[in-house]
């Protein structure tokens, strides 16, 4: 089976539209090869083909304006910017109105009415990381017969350095996903000198042009200074629960999604956990800095004479959580504070949890019942709604990707949600009440 793509969706043309007009007056072709440029990287001089903005700021804020005054005819409450925040832009995506295929398709436009060719797409997790990639695989041959252009595209791989290089000295249009904990540390690799030089040096010679995705998990000042770190011609920032929105240029709210047909009805279904202490629960409350230390905030299990409770504890660089926890079992296994900056903390067995994360607390008897729950919500409705010709979407939120596929010498492995999900689903299939709904 091939995918099909609609590439005469309004709404989506329109946000499109707003991330392009905002560079109007940049002349077509300025980053072409008038800007590949001899760069010193590392000490070395390296032919580096990088984006070239020739626009002043006044021109991009009255373009900006022009865009919001546009904008605001249907969204009254819409803000005009007075002054450019950056060059950074929001655009406000209702989930499942395509927001990816939106960004995606927002680089080829810029590819080919400016010549930028170099850009960096920033996601917080590996889930995140795992969709934007399989979006760019599948939306390939669309993109290729709609613009005749084929961009390489890879994931950021630290253990690959010249990644960075060939990313920053290739005349072609090039996009790289990167995660964002593999250059939010001075100590990442990202960093670090090799025989190929700085990964960090090539990529800001690109002066790249950024892409955010779900930026509400990015906007801690690490983060933030994290993605400055890049060098960023401009940085889009794309998500439906925007927390900052910098210089917004387009918004498809849940209302507008919905009155537009794009979003029928979304049910939630779920089960409350419920005094379930088998795995080693742990929730980052607050991490503050002291005279000479940092203290975290943690909400762990432990021991009491009435039975296991969950209860907040303090802890710095040495502390055992097994002892903190009274000895509980689960937390025996390398819970011992290892690391603690402003927005995370790290543990000897190489967990490690952002400010405000947490891990445990569902067994993998709640997590089948999930699936199989799920799996007849969705089997239901499709027998109810296949004769009106809906379609009927069921999204699974997962803890970690691994828990669905892993790679073991680059090939997928299943991980234990998937073979649950297969092993429920088709055993579904066989009841006699679903016979005939797919």
């Amino acid at each position: 089976m091939k995918l099909q793509f609609d590439a005469n969706q309004e709404y989506q043309l329109d946000a499109i539209k707003a991330a392009v007009d905002l560079f109007n007056g940049q002349p077509a072709g300025v980053s072409d090869f008038a800007f590949d440029k001899a760069a010193r990287v590392g000490g070395s001089l390296f032919s580096v083909v990088a984006n070239n903005l020739i626009l002043d700021k006044e021109t991009i804020l009255k373009n900006l304006q022009s865009i919001q005054r546009k904008t605001k005819k249907d969204n009254p409450q819409f803000e005009i910017s007075k002054k450019l925040d950056g060059l950074h832009f929001s655009i406000e995506m209702e989930t499942g109105t395509g927001k990816t295929y939106v960004y995606l398709r927002a680089i080829h436009e810029f590819y080919q009415t400016y010549g930028f060719k170099k850009f960096i797409i920033v996601v917080p997790s590996l889930a995140i990381k795992e969709g934007a990639i399989k979006n760019l695989q599948i939306t390939k041959d669309h993109f290729e017969l709609t613009y005749n252009i084929r961009p390489d595209f890879y994931l950021f791989d630290p253990k690959k350095r010249g990644m960075a290089r060939n990313f920053a000295t290739t005349n072609t249009l090039q996009i790289m996903v990167m995660n964002i904990d593999q250059f939010a540390r001075a100590g990442n690799i990202f960093y670090q000198p090799s025989d190929w030089g700085v990964p960090a040096e090539f990529i800001k010679a690109t002066r790249p042009v950024v892409i955010v995705d779900e930026p509400q998990n990015m906007e801690t000042d690490i983060r933030r200074q994290a993605i400055s770190n890049l060098n960023p011609l401009c940085t889009l920032r794309y998500s439906a629960t925007h927390t900052v929105k910098y210089n917004q240029i387009y918004r498809l709210d849940p209302v507008a999604a919905y009155d537009l047909g794009l979003v029928k009805k979304i049910e939630v279904d779920g089960i409350t956990e419920a005094d379930n202490f088998n795995q080693a629960f742990i929730e980052v409350k607050s991490i503050k800095p002291q005279k000479n230390k940092i203290v975290a905030r943690l909400k762990i299990d432990v021991n009491a004479k009435g039975g296991v409770t969950r209860k907040d504890i303090s802890v710095s660089v040495g502390d055992n959580i097994f002892e903190k926890s009274k000895n509980r079992d689960i937390y025996q296994n390398g819970f011992i504070v290892s690391e603690i900056d402003r927005e995370s903390i790290t543990f000897n067995n190489g967990i490690s949890l952002n400010l405000g994360g947490k891990q445990g607390g569902l067994t993998d008897e709640i997590m089948k019942y999930q699936i199989e729950s799920t799996l007849r919500n969705h089997l239901d409705k499709e027998k109810r709604l296949k004769k009106l010709g809906i379609k009927v979407l069921t999204l699974f939120f997962i803890d970690r990707v691994a828990n669905y596929r892993s790679y073991e010498n680059g090939h997928a492995v299943k991980g234990k949600l998937a073979l649950w999900f297969e092993e429920i689903y088709e055993r579904l299939l066989k009841e006699a009440k679903y016979k005939g709904v797919l």
